[in-house]
């Protein structure tokens, strides 16, 4: 029986040495097959994953497109800003890495730095005080030579021309960010893909000498071209600064017009601000765009507009006469004229020319309210214009439905109804253009590589008047400059045409006595429109409170330059005009 034990035990054994054996070049096979698939179909994966695990990546910012003017001059554009950045398990030093970092970017609350030291992170960057470092103190860091400290290739905006259009540009925040203006408006175009260097480590922050770094290419943004002239912007800008300092005012806004487009060839306002510090300012305050957001009655430049229509309505003739006592009373109120004394016996021309407002009165009631406000809604008031930036406002119009006489007479010389800068202007260019009424923009297209990739386009609205209407109201407007109130922009050989505005500041439900806003608007050459500019300053200190004396001037200066720039005079002798 112990022998038969024997046997029965070996015979146990075999099968399980046989069997043990079996189970093992299975498992062997299996885990040859498996090796062969990891190693040969899902090596690509693995790989990727461990890169994906190694993989510290030093991002490198993308360049914003440019902005350009019309004719391709650079108004934005880039300069190379680095970034200081730390993997903190490659640093062997800490202490003296803090320390030399620390006073190459002078930094002041030492245990605040240090706390970006501390972090349990793959890549940390030091910011604010090592985001977008001067060339110099990245030079210097470079040279220290510390270990797991990089330099990222950061950029910031330039601005070649200092605060110009500084609303109108917006600005730019941490993260390479539209925040305000155009660059917020196109932020998507002109932002383009981020880029990084790749450099491989362990988990402990260890570089791996034996794999190479590799670069991801970063993608600029496309650049965009704006429908300014920059000439013309910069003689704006000039004028705009000195009726700042010279007449101290509350603020000063200024638009330059194309008037067969409407498009916008320079636009700037006062108070202004320095883009690069935009943080000194309020929120509240660089993001008014004063040309489109500030709502206003526009005194006598309404005109334009009341004229338009009565010539259209066939209701007054230039030659028809009127006689202005220096005031008119409607429905037992007395309102009197800008001059005390009146005007005497006049044409209807001559209403436009001297500002007559007992004669626009009288044109006023003639039309009638409703067809007084159709043209007003018509030329645009009461809406918006449109335009391709961002704050636009309405205004505010009388409604028409419970108005009375004294309210349709005040509205035809310009008092009551609240309307826009860029309102204002685009309407006047509707009178003198042949009619038609277009929406103003400021985005003229979007290029790559200097080459525009796309082409904006005129936006026509409606047509407002006949091309006949608007030749008597080109003709009568340069009456106004060369024989009117608007003698201050007459400009020797050219035929410049404008009418001047000077409008009370409403207070509490009556009117400020001592504050004013004055302005003006120019148009030139009146035989083929091709340069509008309107600039109004508000509260000017030390002056006489009229447009035509004090706002009409700087209007003149500004068409001067902008028929210069836009070499006018030899077009003309060309007979181009």
């Amino acid at each position: 029986m112990g022998e038969a034990m024997k046997l029965i035990s070996k015979k146990t054994l075999y099968n399980r040495l046989f069997y043990a054996t079996i189970v093992f070049i299975i498992l062997f096979l299996f885990s040859l097959i498996r090796l062969g698939y990891v190693q040969f179909i899902k090596s690509d994966e693995y790989i990727d994953k461990a890169y994906d695990l190694w993989t510290r990546s030093i991002p490198v910012e993308a360049k914003r497109g440019n902005i350009y003017d019309r004719n391709g001059k650079l108004i934005v554009g880039n300069t190379l800003s680095p970034t200081v950045m730390i993997i903190p398990g490659q640093i062997e030093n800490k202490e003296y890495t803090i320390n030399t970092l620390s006073t190459i970017l002078e930094i002041k609350d030492i245990n605040q730095f240090k706390k970006h030291f501390e972090k349990n992170v793959s890549v940390e960057i030091i910011k604010p005080e090592g985001k977008n470092i001067s060339i110099d103190k990245a030079k210097q860091i470079i040279s220290k030579n510390l270990k797991g400290v990089y330099i990222a290739a950061d950029t910031i905006r330039y601005y070649p021309y200092g605060k110009t259009l500084c609303h109108t540009l917006g600005i730019i925040g941490d993260e390479n960010i539209g925040l305000s203006g155009l660059e917020y408006i196109y932020n998507d175009y002109l932002l383009g893909k981020k880029g990084a260097t790749n450099i491989f480590t362990d988990a402990h922050g260890k570089l791996f000498e034996e794999i190479t770094q590799d670069y991801d290419m970063s993608l600029q943004g496309l650049d965009i071209y704006l429908t300014i002239d920059i000439e013309i912007q910069q003689a704006l800008e000039r004028v705009l600064d000195n009726a700042e300092i010279e007449y101290q005012v509350d603020d000063a806004i200024g638009i330059v017009m194309d008037p067969q487009t409407s498009e916008i060839l320079a636009i700037s306002s006062r108070p202004n601000f320095d883009i690069q510090n935009y943080q000194n300012y309020s929120q509240e305050f660089f993001n008014r765009n004063l040309p489109i957001w500030k709502s206003y009655e526009p005194g006598s430049v309404q005109k334009i507009v009341t004229f338009s229509a009565a010539i259209e309505e066939n209701i007054i003739s230039l030659d028809e006469g009127f006689y202005c006592s220096g005031y008119s009373v409607i429905d037992g109120t007395l309102i009197r004229d800008w001059k005390k004394g009146g005007h005497g016996s006049e044409t209807m021309l001559e209403v436009l020319q001297n500002s007559c407002n007992p004669g626009f009165m009288e044109i006023g009631l003639r039309l009638g309210k409703d067809k007084l406000f159709k043209y007003i809604r018509d030329f645009g008031f009461g809406a918006k214009t449109n335009i391709d930036l961002l704050g636009e406002s309405t205004g505010i119009l009388f409604n028409e439905e419970v108005i009375g006489n004294v309210e349709l007479a005040t509205s035809a010389f310009g008092q009551g109804n609240s309307v826009t800068p860029i309102q204002l202007i685009n309407a006047s260019c509707c009178a003198v253009n042949g009619g038609n009424l277009n929406t103003p923009y400021i985005l003229k297209g979007f290029g790559i590589n200097e080459t525009i990739i796309y082409q904006n386009d005129v936006k026509f609205v409606r047509k407002v008047i006949s091309e006949e209407t608007s030749k008597k109201v080109a003709s009568s407007l340069e009456h106004v400059v060369a024989l009117g109130t608007g003698r201050g922009a007459f400009i020797d050989g050219y035929r410049v045409g404008g009418k001047t505005g000077t409008a009370q500041v409403p207070i509490q439900g009556g009117y400020a006595d001592d504050e004013f806003i004055l302005s003006f608007l120019g148009i030139a050459p009146m035989n083929n429109p091709q340069i509008a500019c309107y600039i109004s300053i508000e509260n000017a200190k030390n002056t006489i409170q009229y447009g035509g004396t004090v706002v009409a001037p700087m209007v003149k200066e500004v068409l001067t330059e902008s028929l210069l720039a836009l070499n006018f005079l030899i077009r003309y002798l060309k007979k181009e005009y």
